[in-house]
């Protein structure tokens, strides 16, 4: 697992390697990852939009940006938890994703909270110990 603290809002990922959805042999590779958003603070807050940085292990990157995350805008309470899985397709076995969501407090005040930088690995991996 991967976790960050940005402002009392813990991001934790954890990705998985989907064998049954990939295609080794076509030069296709797909993760799934289950992201927990827990808001460890007292103000209430909701996110409003999603930021993706995605290389794949000869840094090609791509980038992703859209309201909310899977179709909500999660409002958060102090103590409340939101989680959701989406996935990623890569062209290599293996990359990094990091990212960030844009929160608005119920104060109406604007922030980023950081998305820890994980690996996308697969079995296919050429593992060099140096």
């Amino acid at each position: 697992m991967y976790r960050a603290v940005t402002r009392l809002i813990r991001v934790t990922v954890e990705p998985r390697y989907l064998p049954q959805e990939s295609r080794p042999e076509e030069g296709h590779y797909f993760w799934a990852y289950t992201v927990e958003i827990v808001n460890m603070g007292p103000e209430t807050v909701q996110l409003e939009s999603r930021f993706w940085e995605i290389t794949d292990e000869i840094g090609r990157r791509h980038e992703v940006r859209g309201a909310g995350v899977v179709g909500e805008r999660p409002v958060l309470g102090p103590g409340e938890r939101f989680e959701y899985t989406s996935g990623c397709p890569l062209p290599t076995p293996s990359g990094l994703m990091v990212g960030s969501y844009r929160m608005t407090s119920e104060s109406g005040e604007s922030f980023s909270v950081s998305i820890p930088a994980f690996s996308l690995d697969s079995p296919h991996v050429r593992r060099v110990v140096n």
